[in-house]
């Protein structure tokens, strides 16, 4: 749990700036959210916010549900984007290299296994494909331990090669079905609510997929999160899941993206609801479900451009709006020091 300590100096340091209390909105709660994390281990509020290699990690895995038709993409195209993310031909490449955002994709569980040595491919396989959740559990008791696991060591690794702030992403064709899972069991709202039409399916194809949605609703909702993840959830939303729970643990700020990364970032704030505290909430996503599940977090977005593409795009787009509220709480004179009087 965030100690808040420093929490009236830091909102002093930012209320003394030289602008009317407020007056940049969301940013200068991001540089309190930052200034607080990085006090953790000071004797004082920091004076100056480090932000270094913001890295995003794009979790991969496939989904059993998948075979049922509820994407407009078959299982292959999972694999076949995890390979354009190796070749930077995909939409969070092309965010990245604008930002200068490091990037790394993990292979959490998808149908067939890529041959690669790139750098850039972290290999945590937990299985080819979950079980298709509308007819038995996605995964087992071990698969969602291991998975946790996984997410708590990428993100050790990525903080020990120098980054302190994340952004967590996805790619599984079939995931819009676990997110939509995910946000009805743990919050009781309905199906229609929860369900949207994901990469862009018709009428028919989004009542079967509520349909298929609430059989595995039927089998664990009013379960505690842990057991609703391993029923309905995704490998590469059990691993991110481990990912904010670590974050949490190792005081780093993460930048969550949209509909996928706000169900994994659910999960995690009910296990551990200290976790919600290093969480900066990128994005509406365009997906219906989000905005229910940005309600029952209680997060306030920094933008709506009507994505819903995932990768992390939505997360990286947000890096350079992080380093501004950085550099005016670093670098903006106060109004003693630019002799204003207010």
């Amino acid at each position: 749990m965030l100690d808040k300590i420093h929490s009236e100096a830091i909102w002093h340091r930012i209320n003394r700036k030289t602008k009317p209390q407020g007056s940049l909105g969301k940013l200068e709660h991001v540089a309190h959210k930052l200034g607080l994390i990085q006090s953790q281990k000071s004797g004082d509020a920091v004076t100056k916010i480090e932000i270094n290699k913001p890295t995003v990690l794009v979790f991969a895995g496939d989904h059993g549900i998948a075979s049922e038709g509820v994407s407009i993409a078959p299982q292959e195209v999972t694999q076949q984007m995890v390979q354009n993310f190796l070749a930077g031909g995909a939409a969070i490449n092309c965010f990245c290299r604008v930002s200068n955002v490091d990037f790394k994709v993990i292979d959490a569980g998808i149908l067939q296994p890529i041959d690669s040595d790139s750098k850039q491919l972290i290999v945590q396989r937990l299985g080819a494909s979950t079980e298709n959740f509308a007819q038995k559990p996605a995964m087992s008791k071990e698969q969602v331990e291991q998975g946790l696991e996984f997410g708590e060591k990428i993100v050790k690794q990525t903080i020990d090669s120098g980054s302190n702030l994340l952004i967590f992403g996805e790619m599984g064709i079939g995931n819009t079905s676990s997110a939509a899972a995910i946000l009805a069991a743990l919050s009781r709202r309905s199906v229609e609510k929860c369900v949207g039409l994901g990469t862009g399916i018709n009428a028919q194809q989004l009542r079967k997929k509520r349909q298929l949605v609430q059989l595995g609703i039927n089998r664990c909702r009013g379960q505690n999160a842990q057991e609703i993840l391993r029923q309905v959830g995704g490998f590469e939303i059990t691993q991110m899941v481990g990912a904010f729970l670590a974050a949490e643990k190792y005081n780093t700020p993460v930048i969550v993206d949209g509909f996928i990364a706000s169900a994994a970032a659910y999960v995690a704030a009910k296990m551990n609801p200290s976790c919600r505290e290093y969480m900066i909430f990128a994005h509406q996503s365009h997906e219906s479900g989000h905005k229910f599940i940005l309600q029952e977090l209680a997060a306030t977005p920094l933008f709506d451009l009507s994505l819903r593409l995932g990768e992390g795009t939505g997360g990286v787009l947000a890096v350079p709006m992080i380093q501004a509220a950085a550099e005016f709480y670093n670098n903006m004179a106060s109004f003693e020091d630019a002799g204003v009087d207010m």
